[in-house]
């Protein structure tokens, strides 16, 4: 579903923010990426969804090219950042016809998942208020909305359990065993690595711009937390 072949990001000055990723994710994975602050963890996603561009490698989804077809990528994609941007002067029930009207959602399949969605996410009643007067939480609960809105073939988030309340983690995590189900993928990163850990069926660790850990969880943890295997890898691991 996701591919990702010796992806390298340079910036200024000649840091490799990324040097030389290679990752696949295939259809039913929940793949966990994980990493200190300032890893790669992030730019990897964004050149990914098509935000910033790379300077070697290759990115394909579902087959497609991110450089050579970006348009048709972003079809079947859906991306929520770390931050939800929203436009806060928009209602809820406005923002998400928005995103329907963007990837063409029909009238009553767009009524019937957002109807589903913002009930599990007790999100209902706020759907008429304006985004602006929205908690972080909340927020990021109409940012999930929107992202299923499509029924995308791979679902691309930065750190989504942040600002969430328990019950919503609970929600969002059965949403996302349901899209792989369906047939989906879903890459994410997170620093909750014990969420990782029960959530995720492979893992990617990267140091630095480089993936210095990657498979099955249950072969990556071999009878010890993901938490020691991650502090054993990222202390030990020269990336160099």
């Amino acid at each position: 579903m996701l591919s990702i072949s010796n992806l390298t990001k340079t910036y200024k000055g000649g840091k490799h923010a990324v040097d030389n990723l290679s990752l696949e994710i295939k259809a039913g994975d929940i793949y966990g990426f994980i990493g200190h602050n300032g890893a790669g963890k992030t730019t990897t996603i964004k050149a990914v969804v098509g935000i910033h561009d790379f300077d070697q490698g290759e990115i394909r989804i579902d087959g497609i090219s991110v450089k050579e077809n970006p348009m048709k990528c972003k079809e079947i994609t859906a991306y929520i950042p770390d931050n939800p941007e929203l436009y806060e002067y928009l209602t809820g029930i406005q923002y998400l016809n928005f995103l329907a009207d963007i990837f063409q959602v029909p009238k009553e399949v767009r009524e019937e998942r957002i109807s589903r969605y913002a009930n599990r996410f007790e999100l209902t009643s706020a759907l008429g208020d304006l985004i602006s007067s929205y908690s972080h939480g909340m927020k990021q609960k109409l940012a999930i909305i929107g992202a299923f809105l499509h029924s995308p073939k791979l679902l691309i988030m930065d750190e989504p359990f942040v600002g969430l309340d328990p019950q919503a983690s609970i929600v969002l995590k059965e949403m996302m065993h349901e899209l792989c189900k369906e047939g989906g993928a879903i890459f994410f990163s997170t620093h909750v690595l014990d969420v990782a850990e029960k959530l995720c069926n492979k893992v990617a660790i990267i140091k630095e711009g480089r993936l210095v850990a990657s498979g099955k969880t249950e072969d990556l943890v071999k009878g010890q937390s993901l938490e020691d295997v991650f502090m054993e890898v990222v202390n030990h691991v020269q990336t160099n």
